[in-house]
């Protein structure tokens, strides 16, 4: 993976991360709602993994916030 799209994968994590935390979550909280992995969201919060459009758009419903607040500085 080239510097630039690690950057914004890492950009893409944190930005969940923080409106998860806005809304007062626990990672195994969206995880559930999200119908995701605990240890999967961890990962994309930490810029390790990035998420499928289908798992980014189940984690914007499960926080009801549009997709693009997780593009937020990309």
């Amino acid at each position: 993976m080239n510097a630039m799209r690690d950057e914004r994968v890492k950009t893409l994590g944190f930005n969940i991360k923080v409106e998860r935390l806005r809304q007062k979550l626990t990672q195994a909280q969206l995880a559930e709602m999200a119908n995701i992995s605990t240890n999967s969201l961890l990962n994309m919060e930490g810029g390790n993994q990035t998420p499928s459009c289908l798992v980014l758009y189940d984690i914007a419903k499960a926080l009801n916030v549009p997709l693009e607040t997780f593009y937020k500085d990309i």
